[in-house]
């Protein structure tokens, strides 16, 4: 059954809400990604960062306190309105959460564990429970004091998707009449560090589908939809998921995980591959990736189909990124425009964005 995307709260490195971040996704505009310094030892790294002061967490739930609650309460200020109405109308146990996260409060936690080493004790405002998977959901229910279904759901780039998903499926259970759904993740040394290590992160911005391609960009963001049977413009139609357990950090190289998704969510949703009009892509900017996404989406839709990667604009948001990019498409339906592919268009053979049914702005060369 179709559930409906009533509300959109947003937060990440191309801005503060709908307006904003819509104006710069389709102007192609990558100035939220810059180089910073500290992240890595002696080296810059591009990083896709909110600036700026965020929301203060309220006082009676200072212990909560994280970047990445402040984020999650910057999206969720921005649909207060439409979420309080919806605990009016059906209840504070009939209202869940479900959210996507890889990083939780695990700088703040490094911050603390980083004291405690030097001073053998931990700052005063420090908290385990900050860092646990968690905590962005017992955030968000504490602050509107719910009583329904909360939880966070934490498998790596997947988890804000997962998370619809399972939104969609606690208003088919009828265990909820809406679920605020989405995800967050903040910028921090953990991440950065550890995909460091693996050498998967670019000295440049990330330049997807290109052959020069050398690795990802991380950034962080926020994202909350309001999710009900409630009527509304946007629907979640279907989606699909997968597990090839083929390696713990690369993917399976054929893409037969991701085309097995696509075509589940096609399937769930009673649709062919000839009605989808736009396709956002991972297009991490690995190499893995990239080959392996070209493959799966070449073999779905042979004749093309209007597609682009935003990670040069928004950077990988890891725990955020599948909600983030289903808003991008969000605002794609609602102001009937794509986000442009921003790279150096320079493809290889057997690796390269899908052509076909494209926009003429669907690609933009990097400036």
């Amino acid at each position: 059954m179709s559930a409906y995307l009533n509300a959109l709260g947003i937060i990440c490195a191309l801005g503060r809400g709908q307006a904003e971040v819509s104006g710069r996704l389709f102007a192609g505009d990558c100035s939220g990604m810059r180089a910073e310094s500290g992240w890595v030892p002696e080296r810059e790294l591009p990083v896709a960062g909110v600036h700026g002061e965020l929301a203060a967490i309220p006082a009676q739930l200072g212990q909560q306190s994280s970047r990445n609650n402040q984020l999650l309460l910057e999206a969720a200020l921005q649909i207060e309105g439409e979420i309080r109405r919806a605990i009016h109308t059906y209840g504070a146990s009939r209202v869940g959460v479900v959210l996507g996260t890889s990083t939780s409060g695990i700088d703040e936690a490094s911050r603390g564990m980083a004291q405690y080493l030097r001073e053998h004790q931990f700052p005063g405002d420090y908290d385990y429970q900050q860092q646990e998977l968690s905590a962005p959901a017992n955030f968000l229910a504490d602050w509107l004091q719910l009583s329904g279904p909360a939880y966070v759901i934490s498998t790596a780039c997947t988890s804000s998707a997962r998370a619809l998903m399972s939104a969609q499926r606690l208003l088919d259970l009828g265990q909820c009449d809406a679920v605020i759904c989405g995800g967050v993740d903040s910028l921090c040394k953990l991440t950065l560090n550890g995909f460091s290590a693996l050498e998967a992160v670019s000295k440049q911005r990330c330049n997807p589908f290109s052959v020069n391609r050398d690795g990802i960009n991380i950034g962080e963001a926020a994202v909350l939809f309001l999710m009900s049977k409630e009527r509304a413009p946007i629907a979640l139609l279907g989606s699909g998921a997968s597990c090839d357990a083929h390696h713990i950090s690369a993917p399976e190289p054929t893409g037969k995980g991701a085309l097995q998704s696509m075509r589940k969510a096609l399937a769930s949703a009673s649709l062919q591959p000839e009605a989808i009009g736009y396709l956002n892509l991972h297009g991490t900017a690995t190499q893995h990736n990239d080959a392996m996404e070209s493959l799966a989406v070449a073999s779905l839709f042979p004749d093309g189909v209007a597609c682009s990667s935003t990670k040069p604009m928004s950077g990988h948001t890891l725990g955020a990124a599948g909600a983030l990019e289903a808003a991008f498409c969000w605002l794609s339906l609602v102001h009937n425009r794509v986000p442009p592919h921003v790279w150096d268009a320079r493809p290889t053979p057997r690796c390269r964005p899908c052509s076909g049914r494209r926009p003429r702005s669907a690609w933009k060369n990097a400036a």
